[in-house]
């Protein structure tokens, strides 16, 4: 028996990287899953490869009509009960630099597109007895970063708008959490696929090391499942232990010398 045996469950973004890792673990745990996506071939060679639990459909998050129709198709298809708001976008530019189009490009999918995704589901969730929504923020949700003004913002906003559903929602048997991913090895995470970018940006923190799909993907369904069933408004990192503080070469308890690598 899985932990998601009748269930319908929606994850955004999942037609590659940490979606797909998050889709595909949900299928294991014996939930249908809705893979939606604006990246359709690629999308439905991930279902198709899960296998008859899993079905394709294309999402532009940003829209309320395509919200309707994913969420339509999940229902058709059994009990929703889950929601993943994974899907998300990053366009890297310094303050002075950023023009207007890509800053509101990147609100319309990370933090629009969450605040759509959550208003659409409400009302089957509810219905169905409850559920849970799993917003995908970043550590970026939590501290300031150089050169990532947009993608902060919509992060910061996630996290926010997870708590203030999380308020609103709890009495309807919904629960809303945030999911605050470091580093992670993907497309976004580390666009050339480089093996020294798994490591050397990330030799002062706790774990040196990026992160893998798979693990982001297991907190996610933990904070979906039934184990989590008394935490809600959480924000929850997983990011290698970046956020709890940095290693300082040569100080009592560092392990390690000065290498050169790392931030400061």
């Amino acid at each position: 028996m899985g932990r998601f045996d009748g269930r319908v469950v929606i994850v955004t973004g999942a037609a590659r990287g940490q979606g797909e890792a998050e889709a595909r673990l949900f299928a294991q745990e014996g939930a249908t899953v809705v893979l939606a996506d604006v990246l359709d071939d690629e999308g439905a060679a991930v279902a198709a490869d899960i296998g008859e639990n899993a079905t394709y459909a294309h999402l532009d998050v940003s829209s309320e009509a395509s919200w309707a129709e994913v969420v339509a198709t999940a229902t058709s298809l059994g009990t929703l009960r889950v929601l993943v708001n994974n899907a998300g976008i990053l366009r890297a530019a310094a303050l002075e630099d950023m023009s207007l189009d890509d800053y509101l490009a990147v609100v319309q999918v990370n933090q629009v597109g969450c605040f759509l995704g959550m208003r659409t589901v409400i009302a089957p969730l509810r219905d169905n007895g409850g559920g849970a929504i799993v917003n995908i923020s970043s550590i970026d949700g939590m501290r300031g970063s150089n050169g990532m003004i947009g993608y902060t913002a919509s992060k910061w906003a996630i996290r926010g708008m997870s708590k203030a559903a999380a308020t609103e929602l709890g009495h309807h048997g919904i629960r809303v959490n945030s999911v605050h991913p470091g580093g992670v090895n993907t497309l976004m995470g580390n666009p050339m696929q480089d093996e020294a970018a798994t490591k050397a940006p990330y030799a002062y923190q706790g774990i040196p090391r990026i992160g893998e799909s798979d693990e982001i993907a297991r907190a996610v369904v933990f904070l979906a499942s039934d184990d989590a069933s008394y935490i809600t408004g959480a924000e929850l990192a997983v990011d290698g232990g970046t956020t709890a503080g940095r290693l300082e070469p040569g100080l009592p308890g560092s392990g390690f010398e000065a290498t050169g690598y790392g931030y400061s």
